[in-house]
């Protein structure tokens, strides 16, 4: 058994086997925004699936936050309107601050 140097058939430097190549036009994950000052976050009321019944997550963590504002929601929000109402609560909560 041989230690201490690469393998036969495997590249020297792993790192060069781990790269990818693009093109340069195609946006990468974890890179920095263009500077078109456009959001890829989507305004609730343009969400495609906004209007459907809130999710068990939303309507979990909505619970949560209007007990602890001391508010009362309907249970029979859209997702748009949860998260909107999310959004809002986070803020007053101070539970949406980084």
């Amino acid at each position: 058994m041989r230690f201490g140097g690469p393998l036969p058939g495997y590249p020297q430097d792993m790192s060069d086997s781990n790269t990818h190549s693009t093109d340069g036009d195609q946006p990468m994950l974890g890179a920095a925004a263009p500077d078109s000052g456009s959001s890829t976050e989507k305004d609730p009321e343009d969400w495609v699936t906004g209007d459907e019944p809130m999710t068990g997550a939303q309507k979990s963590y909505l619970d949560t936050l209007a007990r602890e504002a001391g508010e009362q929601l309907s249970p029979d929000l859209t997702k748009a309107e949860a998260s909107e109402h999310i959004d809002r609560l986070q803020d007053k909560t101070g539970r949406g601050a980084s």
